[in-house]
């Protein structure tokens, strides 16, 4: 029979109604339960798409046994991180305060009856092994404690609250200088994994704010460092496994050195940056693989991840139980495919040994596609074409068809920068940014996220303005439509209306109040995207948006000035503070990608021709867009 979960719109929450532990959605009434019967609380946070989530509800939350006694002694709660990030942020800070190391999903969260955090950690196996208490073993220990009303406990209970509730603030104002950039620099040349790239060893994140850093640094001061760096990791990146080189897209992250394993998720975040990213490459360093990377990237992203215009926000690893099962192909099976279309047993024999698909397997005994040189050969396109027939009889991997802001508008930004490749993706960037102000826009209120074909009810956080902003910027930009650009400053102002404190930046001001990330993780921190918008307010409407910029860099500074490599994207937007924007005004459409990474374009009815501007005043005028470049070069 199914728990109160059916009744939530969560495709995550949707996923555990039939588990025999008795959940409740986050919600009043079980917190009032929990206090009414004296029973503690367990808080599961997780998301569709992750794979370790579904382990645990097999080996966990479906164990009848475990059921049994959850729903006799625990008040049990299920949270979607991904609607609700602000419940995650509290959660995942007090995983760190409670061992000292960050977080990961599934979440477990142990609460008193009073909902006060008692302990903290993310996977737990049904059984106690290897010096680690299992999930039986530890909610009985819970339950007894509580039942005793141990005065140890509770002791525990009101510290870590009281370590919760206390406010920090940065020891001091740092100087921001333009050599910060050297240390930035250091600090990615120590993590930086030379044979392979990326900047760890496993697991291995694409970490795409800071290989844009490091392209606007390479674009500054043609450091070779640099540019070694990003074109490295970027070309290990797209050669299959992180990248599926059959439909396109990334996974969210490698579990090898090579990028050859991935966890087989799909996330929109990652593939909306990559995008953005691969498509600024191809500008910047000439690389026609970049180019391919970046369209197919968004055409996997419109035909696998899109509906009416809106962006969904993943997909799972998992399909029929088993991970990575759709994407990886067996290698008698594709030799007799590709010999029964044509290809001689030889020819198919050297197309599978070229695409590493091999009799041994590289995942599990079977194999994940891979080119090792980037090149794409004259077979490719036919073979793809045949591998997919393959996949197209095998089950897709469930589809969490949740939109959310912030996401919707990384993508719709990334498709703008792409139609600097191909003029089409304005268009249909156009229509998506129509589609999701439509539907996350309501009566002038934003909101987070809601389920496709049905009405929003969570509302904005900060990194919703703040992604939205940026891209309402980009979408002015690349069509000159004033309406943007207004829409642009409403997201600025409300954001600094509810989520600033004179320089400070709060996530969320609601049922929890949390800080705004200044680090970069899954995707850049709220507070270095705010700041990009208001910078770009600060060149394109009123100055008055930069100084509440340099207030922000400025309380942030002491961290920042230390560590810019855990701050690569508020890092990216100090460097353009200092350097400053150069705005090319013109009633004519600028068409190409400028080289100074710090650049806007702006209609100017009054302009013949093409104008280079500052902040203070203008420098320069052209008839010629092919000089800009040079004018701009000339005016720093």
């Amino acid at each position: 029979m199914p728990n109160r979960l059916q009744y939530e719109d969560s495709p995550y929450l949707q996923q555990h109604q039939n588990n025999p532990l008795d959940w409740y959605p986050w919600c009043d009434e079980a917190f009032e339960k929990a206090l009414e019967e004296n029973k503690p609380i367990f808080i599961s946070i997780g998301y569709s798409a992750c794979h370790w989530c579904h382990v645990m509800e097999h080996e966990v939350f479906e164990n009848e046994h475990v059921a049994a006694f959850m729903n006799a002694h625990f008040i049990s709660i299920k949270v979607d991180r991904e609607e609700r990030p602000d419940i995650d942020k509290y959660y995942q800070e007090v995983h760190l305060l409670l061992n000292r190391r960050p977080g990961g999903w599934p979440t477990s969260i142990f609460c008193t009856p009073q909902n006060q955090p008692i302990f903290a950690a993310t996977y737990l196996s049904v059984e106690s092994r290897n010096q680690s208490m299992g999930f039986a073993e530890l909610t009985k220990i819970i339950s007894t404690k509580v039942q005793e009303k141990d005065p140890k406990l509770y002791e525990n209970a009101e510290e870590i609250q009281g370590f919760l509730t206390t406010a920090t603030h940065p020891k001091e104002a740092t100087r921001l200088k333009l050599e910060i950039s050297n240390t930035f620099l250091q600090q990615c040349e120590h993590n930086f994994e030379n044979r392979f790239g990326g900047f760890s060893v496993q697991p291995k994140f694409p970490h795409t704010s800071t290989l844009t850093a490091l392209s606007n640094l390479f674009l500054l001061t043609q450091d070779d460092t640099a540019k070694t760096m990003v074109t490295k990791t970027l070309h290990a990146m797209q050669r299959g496994g992180l990248y599926d080189l059959i439909d396109g897209g990334f996974c969210r992250y490698s579990v090898d050195t090579a990028w050859l394993v991935p966890h087989f998720e799909k996330m929109t975040y990652d593939n909306a940056l990559l995008c953005s990213l691969y498509a600024k490459a191809f500008h910047i360093f000439n690389d026609d693989t970049f180019r391919r990377t970046a369209i197919e990237t968004a055409t996997f992203m419109l035909e696998f991840m899109s509906e009416d215009h809106l962006f969904y926000s993943a997909s799972d690893a998992d399909s029929d139980g088993d991970e990575g099962k759709y994407f990886v192909y067996d290698y008698h099976d594709t030799l007799t495919h590709l010999q029964e279309h044509g290809f001689s047993a030889k020819k198919s024999e050297a197309i599978l040994a070229q695409l590493g698909i091999t009799p041994e397997g590289n995942f599990e005994g079977h194999s994940i596609v891979r080119i090792d040189d980037n090149s794409r050969p004259e077979w490719f396109e036919n073979v793809q074409h045949l591998l997919r027939s393959i996949r197209s009889k095998r089950n897709y991997p469930f589809i969490d068809k949740k939109i959310q802001t912030s996401w919707n508008a990384m993508m719709i930004q990334a498709l703008f920068t792409l139609s600097s490749i191909e003029p089409r993706f304005q268009e249909i960037a156009v229509a998506h940014l129509k589609a999701l102000l439509h539907t996350m826009l309501v009566d002038e209120c934003l909101y987070h996220s809601t389920l496709i074909h049905k009405s929003p009810k969570v509302k904005a956080f900060l990194e919703d303005y703040a992604y939205l902003g940026v891209a309402l910027i980009s979408a002015y930009e690349e069509t000159y439509d004033e309406h943007y650009l207004i829409e642009a400053q409403k997201m600025a102002n409300r954001a600094l209306e509810q989520f600033y404190n004179n320089g400070m930046w709060y996530f969320s001001k609601g049922e929890f109040e949390t800080k705004a990330d200044t680090t970069d993780s899954s995707y850049p921190g709220s507070v270095g995207v705010i700041v990009d918008l208001l910078l770009s307010l600060g060149s394109l409407v009123d100055e008055k948006y930069r100084r509440f910029a340099f207030k922000t860099l400025e309380y942030y500074s002491y961290d920042l000035a230390r560590r810019p490599i855990n701050a690569p994207y508020l890092f990216n937007q100090m460097m353009r503070y200092l350097k400053e924007d150069r705005i090319v005004k013109s009633k004519l459409h600028v068409k190409q990608v400028l080289r100074y990474p710090f650049s806007l374009k702006q209609f100017d009815a009054d302009v013949e021709g093409y104008l280079v501007c500052g902040m203070q005043h203008c420098f320069a005028q052209t008839s010629h867009s092919s000089e800009l470049d040079a004018l701009i070069d000339k005016s720093l």
